[in-house]
């Protein structure tokens, strides 16, 4: 059944926040109709493909159904009438001002069901001088202040992100706020309009690397944050065999640890010093250090010390541990795999529902 059976969604979103906002309701039993325009969303037609599907597509659409509506046109419209008077939650993630350019803005839909929750997503929101400004993901990383710090942890030049923090943010920010209004409305009877920006959702997480600047001061850099490369026990280290290793605890008793073990007890007073110019020693070290044994053989040799670290894994690798299938993290079903639910309750057994097929109920 799912802690959100029963909840009715009408999605209109496309890509990835808005999807994943009502994938993760979908995961949890709600009634999720996906309304696609006529060529269907766009992720439909993303490599790569299993089993006739776009592995994102279906990772992001499952256990949905679809419907194809042209908004444009008198029947699309009434048809979409029709969903919004029965629904629980709204979802869209046009430009703003485009659902009231169709005739669906937030007065239009609160006037056809008052105990609606209508939930917009766009990159910047629905007021300021950005409102309107094109941006994916990348974008709004860039004017966040994120992207200025994703570099070596050596003040070169920022590269691309590998995760599309905006994006999933949004994502998740727009699932804390719905379930809020959605808590909200049995105690008032009333819906609720939800404005979430992709920017707006990223910045919170800004605090531990950009306090400073938003204290007033100058900008983080990386090379002198002992979260961003200025640490030697938060870095990125390169094994003999070209793959690497990260050291990822900051505390002085894993430090002890591996030093001791590395017989340079010597060395344990900087890992406790400032990041940045005070500990280049001790990061010249390690990095000499960890180039003369492979990461499998450094993986062996610090797994029976107390030492917060990793391997760094390719996906391929990440996924065929052995503790993703104990913790049952991916899932094959229909011949497509997908990666399961982080939320998952006690008792409850869950399976990934079918993948809808463009206009399929």
């Amino acid at each position: 059944m799912g802690k959100l059976s029963g909840i009715k969604v009408v999605d209109l979103t496309q890509f990835l926040p808005g999807p994943m906002l009502s994938l993760m309701m979908a995961d949890q039993g709600a009634s999720v109709i996906k309304v696609e325009p006529a060529a269907g969303d766009p992720a439909r037609i993303q490599a790569p493909f299993e089993n006739g599907q776009s592995v994102w597509f279906s990772n992001l659409n499952r256990g949905k159904t679809s419907v194809v509506l042209d908004l444009k046109g008198e029947a699309g419209k009434d048809a979409l009438s029709d969903l919004i008077r029965t629904a629980d939650v709204f979802l869209e993630g046009f430009r703003p001002g485009v659902m009231a350019r169709l005739g669906f803005g937030w007065d239009v839909a609160r006037a056809l069901n008052p105990r609606l929750v209508y939930c917009s997503i766009s990159a910047f929101g629905q007021s300021g001088r950005l409102a309107h400004h094109p941006a994916h993901d990348i974008a709004v990383q860039a004017m966040a202040g994120f992207i200025s710090v994703n570099d070596a942890g050596d003040g070169s030049r920022p590269v691309v992100p590998g995760v599309p923090a905006a994006d999933v943010a949004a994502g998740l920010t727009g699932l804390a706020a719905v379930l809020m209004a959605l808590i909200g409305r049995e105690k008032s009877g009333q819906g609720d309009y939800l404005d979430i920006a992709m920017l707006d959702s990223l910045l919170p997480w800004s605090a531990h690397i950009a306090g400073g600047a938003l204290a007033g001061g100058g900008a983080p850099f990386s090379a002198a944050q002992r979260s961003l490369g200025g640490a030697a026990f938060y870095n990125v280290y390169e094994c003999a065999d070209g793959r690497h290793i990260v050291l990822g605890g900051r505390e002085l008793k894993f430090a002890t640890a591996l030093l001791k073990a590395l017989d340079r007890p010597d060395l344990i007073a900087l890992a406790d010093a400032d990041a940045g110019p005070a500990q280049i020693p001790l990061v010249d070290f390690l990095r000499e250090t960890f180039r003369t044994r492979s990461r499998d053989a450094w993986d062996a040799f610090m797994h029976t010390i107390d030492v917060a670290y990793a391997p760094v894994l390719d996906f391929a690798e990440a996924f065929a541990q052995p503790h993703i299938a104990e913790r049952g993290l991916i899932v094959e079903a229909d011949g497509r795999h997908h990666v399961a639910p982080a939320i998952r309750f006690p008792g409850e057994a869950w399976f990934p529902g079918p993948v809808p097929a463009l206009g399929e109920a």
